[in-house]
């Protein structure tokens, strides 16, 4: 059976400031390049055959370290760069819960019936996901592969992988440079701490 190292990249400058930072590249700070050096210390007695991530600065900047500290292929998948949130992108998350606190929660309880202004349905953003862990799976039968996703993508990922509830997004958004093995249908093996 298939197992996936699930992998957050390290936080940014927004991720510090709460910031929703959507399909942004904003490079990886101080912060998170030891977050990074930590998973890598965590992982390394993991055997993992090839490493994914989108073209979204952090995640290739996490993937590329991981990559070059255990000696792992690296491999960019399409379509998997972020959700698209719009004029949210660069908006403190407060603001966004004060100045529209229906919307906020209904993110919390509901968030694929919530559009970001000119941003993306996160059905669409779902839909990637699903159609890129298929060809995953096509691809990889069995084995240990490396994924590393953004947040919400990675829970969306996750959702997918385990069959299991997507979760307080906001809250997630917190998960900077963590991880967790997954299999097909299964909940997760183990996690960072």
């Amino acid at each position: 059976m298939l197992q996936i190292i699930l992998i957050r990249p390290g936080s940014t400058d927004y991720d510090v400031q709460r910031r929703v930072q959507g399909n942004l590249d904003v490079p990886l700070n101080d912060q998170g390049a030891m977050e990074v050096a930590r998973v890598i210390e965590e992982i390394r007695n993991r055997p993992m055959e090839v490493l994914y991530a989108p073209a979204s600065e952090p995640a290739v900047q996490t993937a590329t370290a991981i990559s070059q500290a255990l000696g792992v292929k690296l491999k960019k998948l399409d379509h998997l760069e972020n959700l698209d949130q719009g004029l949210w992108q660069g908006v403190l998350i407060d603001e966004v819960r004060v100045k529209q606190p229906k919307v906020y929660r209904q993110w919390q309880e509901r968030p694929e019936t919530v559009c970001p202004p000119e941003g993306e349905m996160l059905s669409e953003a779902d839909e990637r996901v699903r159609a890129a862990l298929a060809r995953l799976e096509k691809r990889h039968r069995d084995g240990v592969i490396g994924l590393v996703l953004p947040e919400p993508m990675a829970s969306l990922a996750r959702r997918h992988l385990c069959q299991c509830e997507l979760g307080d997004l906001w809250k997630a958004t917190e998960d900077h440079g963590r991880w967790e093995i997954l299999e097909l249908g299964a909940k997760p093996l183990v996690h960072s701490t």
